[in-house]
C-alpha cells in the first residue's frame, strides 16, 4: 500500500511539473528525484508519462530549441542546453532542423545591433558558429 502511495505521490509531483512546462526525461526524473521520490518510482512514473504521450524528448527539443533561438542563442548554445537536459543526439540535431538557420538568426542581430566588434563577442558570447560571426561582422580595420 505504501509503495502505491509514493507512486501516486510521485504521480502528483510529476503531472504538476507538467502542467506548467515541458520536462525532458531526465529533467523529469530528476525532479522527481529531488522531491524524495525512489530512482525506481521515478522511473517508472517517467515511463508511464512516455507511453500516454505527456513526456516526449523529441516535443521537448523542439519546444526548448524554439524557445533558446527566439532569445537570440546560437546552435551551439541550443544543442548545450539540450544535451545538459539529457536529450538524446538524434533529437537534439532534429530540433535544430525545425529552427530558421543559424545563419539568417545571426543575421537578424547584426541587423538591429550594427556589424560591430561588440556584436561579435555577443554573438560568440551567445554559442553562434565562428565562421557566421566572421562572415557577418568585419573585423575592426
Amino acid at each position: 500500500m505504501e509503495a502505491d502511495g509514493s507512486r501516486t505521490e510521485a504521480l502528483a509531483i510529476a503531472t504538476r511539473a507538467l502542467a506548467r512546462r515541458e520536462h525532458s526525461q531526465r529533467s523529469l526524473e530528476e525532479r522527481l528525484r529531488r522531491a524524495g521520490v525512489t530512482a525506481d518510482d521515478a522511473q517508472a512514473v517517467v515511463e508511464e508519462l512516455q507511453q500516454v504521450g505527456l513526456v516526449d524528448d523529441g516535443r521537448f527539443a523542439e519546444e526548448r530549441a524554439r524557445v533558446l533561438a527566439e532569445r537570440g542563442k546560437g546552435d551551439v548554445a541550443i544543442r548545450f542546453e539540450l544535451e545538459r537536459a539529457g536529450v538524446g543526439s538524434a533529437e537534439v540535431e532534429a530540433a535544430l532542423a525545425t529552427l530558421e538557420p543559424e545563419r539568417e538568426r545571426a543575421a537578424g542581430l547584426v541587423e538591429r545591433r550594427g556589424a560591430t566588434p561588440e556584436t561579435a563577442r555577443l554573438l560568440a558570447g551567445r554559442g553562434f558558429d565562428q565562421e557566421v560571426v566572421a562572415a557577418l561582422v568585419a573585423p575592426e580595420p
